[in-house]
């Protein structure tokens, strides 16, 4: 009787195991909440421009959620984060995260909101 209990454990916990595993997977193809608006900044040609070890560009990467893979991200920091890539070099950037517009750059972290009203996106 012992037995059959701890075998009926052991399947139960597989069965939460691998459930688990599939949600995961199943869940990273379901679109991301902001799909639509990161196309749109990335259609209307606006460049978000960052550097891996900027707390500020990690935070305007979260407001995206995983809809920033639509996001046209330049990284600009060395792999060493002792200098600057020559294309953010070449554009001057000065600071992260920096966003281009039509040619026009604004430094900072910025709601979703704030990105709709500097590209002309919608917030759905």
């Amino acid at each position: 009787m012992k037995g059959r209990g701890v075998m009926i454990f052991w399947i139960i916990l597989g069965l939460l195991i691998v459930g688990g595993f599939g949600w995961s997977i199943y869940a990273k193809t379901l679109p991301g909440k902001y799909d639509e608006l990161a196309q749109c900044l990335k259609d209307k040609g606006a460049t978000f421009y960052g550097a891996f070890w900027c707390p500020h560009c990690a935070d305007q990467k979260k407001l995206f959620g995983k809809s920033i893979k639509y996001v046209d991200y330049i990284e600009c920091s060395t792999p060493d984060r002792s200098g600057q890539t020559p294309l953010c070099m070449q554009e001057k950037i000065e600071g992260y995260p920096t966003w281009e517009f039509n040619g026009t750059k604004a430094s900072g972290l910025f709601s979703l909101q704030e990105l709709c009203s500097k590209s002309g996106c919608q917030l759905q």
